[in-house]
């Protein structure tokens, strides 16, 4: 049998165009995206059961250019026969489904790098179930092709990626020299603020401090301070280890967190609101017998005035504000489809000589998620006079970590406290 290369030139001498020698070896790339780490419900209600006709499970991956993709779903059908409709680019495909196999969805066609999205739907079914799927199969013939997702659970990150993926933003401090008091400004826009959404807007390298949303009808402002004891089980610190809570303002609730390192925790349930700037307030004093107090004010505009929230005392520390810094995150891994954001301004670090230093740097960072490339949905920037900070929602633009910027001058002075005042009321709870 005569191979293609010795036919080829008989077919040039009769006048025939022959097939390029490459025709015939164009590669297939494929991709197995996990529904555990990648799909989320986007509409009706459920969960890993399949059975109602409203839900819809929505499927997300990243292409980083144009391109033809095929989609296959590797499902089971445990009993009897159903149809199931997949959405996605416009495009709408019925599969009939049956025993188990890669069932075929359908071609299409990517215009540009971004996320896609594949709703799937069930329409009818024999059984209780229309399916249990497990991983959407994607493949191409689009030469070096890169596809984003969310692709192994080790350290269980098939959670952490449903969460999205965490961005941070380091302040440039001035050198040499010893910070007490950190000053920030957060704005939320209307309609970024989701449930799970945390906005820390005072982070430092012993706490954090910002505003969360924890359902339709419960927003807090958080406040806590890790146990020099590594640990997720407050259980397991050694008594003299342990965040001492000094004083807390009026309703503030007061107690312990774990399961992300373990220590001292208060929160202050306060309807804030999207569109409106609140101010945060942190000091970090050493008591001069081998502990630091760290302590955390709340300025609402609703309220016209700051309000304590806690004051915790940190075994084992002395030493005052290191570290500071905003973050952005979900901690509510069903609502990871979702987008949030923040603006950060005005931003102003205090020294124990008494003089303010605006800060007008910071480096924006991304934890593991964003880190492996995971999810590539974030964001971090200047907008107007101030830092923001976006993540969630499977947008297609993204910023390069560990980029620096610099905000302009806000225009304000420093910031106008009365911090006899401040420290007076918290001596009094004590």
């Amino acid at each position: 049998m005569l191979l293609l290369a010795q036919i080829r030139p008989w077919l040039l001498l009769a006048g025939l165009a022959p097939l390029p020698l490459h025709a015939a070896e164009k590669a297939v790339t494929s991709w197995t995206v996990p529904l555990a780490g990648n799909a989320y419900v986007t509409s009706g209600e459920g969960g890993q059961r399949w059975d109602d006709p409203k839900m819809v499970r929505s499927i997300y991956f990243r292409v980083d250019r144009s391109a033809e993709l095929k989609l296959a779903l590797k499902a089971t059908v445990p009993q009897g026969e159903s149809k199931i409709r997949a959405t996605v680019e416009g495009k709408t495909f019925n599969a009939d489904l049956k025993g188990s196999a890669d069932f075929a969805l359908g071609t299409i066609k990517v215009k540009e790098a971004g996320y896609v999205r594949v709703d799937l739907q069930g329409v009818t079914k024999d059984g209780p179930v229309f399916a249990e799927a497990g991983e959407l199969l994607v493949s191409s013939e689009t030469r070096d092709l890169t596809v984003a997702f969310v692709k192994d659970n080790e350290g269980n990150r098939f959670y952490w990626g449903r969460r999205g993926p965490s961005v941070h933003l380091g302040y440039k401090l001035p050198e040499k020299t010893t910070i007490e008091w950190f000053y920030n400004e957060v704005t939320v826009p209307e309609g970024k603020d989701p449930i799970g959404s945390y906005f820390m807007a005072n982070g430092f390298g012993e706490g954090y401090f910002g505003i969360q949303v924890n359902s339709p009808t419960e927003r807090r402002v958080l406040f806590s301070v890790w146990s020099p004891f590594s640990t997720d089980k407050p259980s397991e610190i050694p008594e003299d280890q342990r965040i001492a809570l000094l004083a807390k303002g009026d309703g503030v609730h007061g107690g312990e967190f774990g399961g992300e390192g373990s220590g001292g925790q208060s929160y202050l349930r306060f309807p804030w609101k999207a569109g409106t700037t609140y101010r945060f307030l942190n000091r970090a004093k050493p008591d001069g017998k081998g502990h630091t107090v760290y302590t955390a004010w709340f300025f609402a505009p609703e309220a016209n005035k700051w309000q304590l929230v806690a004051s915790f005392k940190r075994p084992k520390t002395d030493k005052h504000m290191t570290g500071m810094h905003s973050f952005l995150e979900n901690f509510a891994d069903r609502n990871g489809w979702q987008n949030r954001e923040a603006h950060y301004g005005n931003q102003w670090a205090r020294d124990t000589e008494g003089n303010w230093h605006a800060l007008t740097e910071a480096r924006f960072t991304g934890d593991d998620i964003a880190s492996r490339g995971y999810r590539l949905d974030y964001a971090g920037g200047v907008t107007g006079k101030e830092f923001f900070m976006r993540n969630g929602g499977f947008f297609a633009d993204t910023v390069k970590l560990k980029s620096s910027f610099t905000r302009p001058s806000s225009g304000k002075t420093e910031p106008k406290i009365d911090f006899e005042k401040l420290e007076a009321v918290t001596t009094g709870l004590n």
